[in-house]
């Protein structure tokens, strides 16, 4: 038996740590999801070599030589992250809280309905965003930081007219507005109609990328509009709001597509 040394002990834990807090580090992000995809490309080349697939084993074998350069394009935001984290000393800070209760989700949708109502009666343009299951984080740092319970009055606020904050959207993570005046990515879809703006663009476009729901207030108009799953619903009525947000958010976030697409995954209640 090799013996253990103290030093042993020390480079394990090292190692042991880094590797936690790169998952620290990509949790609540979408490389959560490319992660995901490079575990499945191990497994199969795993696979085809336990099963003797020479062509598969062939092409997961050029896919190797490819995967180190494309992880350090894919995840070049959280390794930066992480050095600047590293610099001020916050490695260890606490990221994510709670998923909320049935009673809490239906307080957030009214709030959040109630504002889109005022908003839409003063022609003020407003974008908030509601995360599911797929982090913001990358977006969040685009904004500014607030960290405050959702309201209605403080929704209003965020969106008033001609302030530092108005232009952008607002991330909201359970029922805290974690940051406002936010970029997202616009839509790239070609058949977009013209008349459609850049927050109904930028509503869809991190709709497209995660799955968050995405609520605009159009400023020309006062009509109020749900991007969700890279699809725009237009000219929602508070009620009509409040349903369709609860029964987005009250029920569990989609999983990523199954493996085996003919097994029927179970209805949500």
């Amino acid at each position: 038996m090799p013996q253990v040394h103290a030093r042993d002990l020390l480079d394990i834990a090292i190692v042991t740590l880094l590797v936690y807090q790169v998952l620290w580090l990509i949790r609540g992000t979408r490389a959560v999801q490319l992660a995901m995809g490079m575990a499945v490309l191990f497994a199969a080349y795993v696979a085809s070599r336990v099963l003797q697939l020479t062509t598969l084993q062939w092409i997961l074998s050029y896919l190797g030589v490819v995967i180190p350069i494309a992880m350090l394009v894919i995840f070049q935001p959280e390794l930066r992250r992480m050095l600047e984290q590293l610099g001020r000393g916050g490695v260890f800070a606490a990221r994510f809280g709670g998923e909320l209760g049935r009673e809490e989700t239906i307080r957030l949708v009214n709030d959040v309905a109630r504002a889109c109502r005022v908003l839409a009666g003063r022609r003020t343009g407003a974008l908030m965003v509601l995360e599911r299951r797929t982090g913001l984080n990358d977006v969040v740092e685009s904004g500014i930081k607030v960290d405050a319970q959702v309201s209605v009055q403080l929704l209003i606020t965020i969106f008033f007219p001609n302030t530092p904050l108005h232009d952008g959207a607002a991330v909201i993570r359970g029922n805290r507005l974690v940051a406002a005046g936010c970029l997202l990515p616009l839509s790239e879809n070609p058949h977009l109609s013209r008349t459609l703006g850049t927050r109904h663009r930028a509503a869809l476009g991190i709709s497209e990328a995660t799955d968050a729901v995405a609520v605009v207030v159009s400023e020309e108009t006062g009509a109020i509009s749900l991007a969700q799953d890279g699809q725009l619903t237009r000219g929602l009525s508070e009620e009509e709001l409040k349903v369709t947000l609860l029964g987005l958010l009250a029920q569990p976030a989609p999983r990523a597509p199954a493996l085996w697409p003919w097994r029927r995954a179970p209805r949500s209640v």
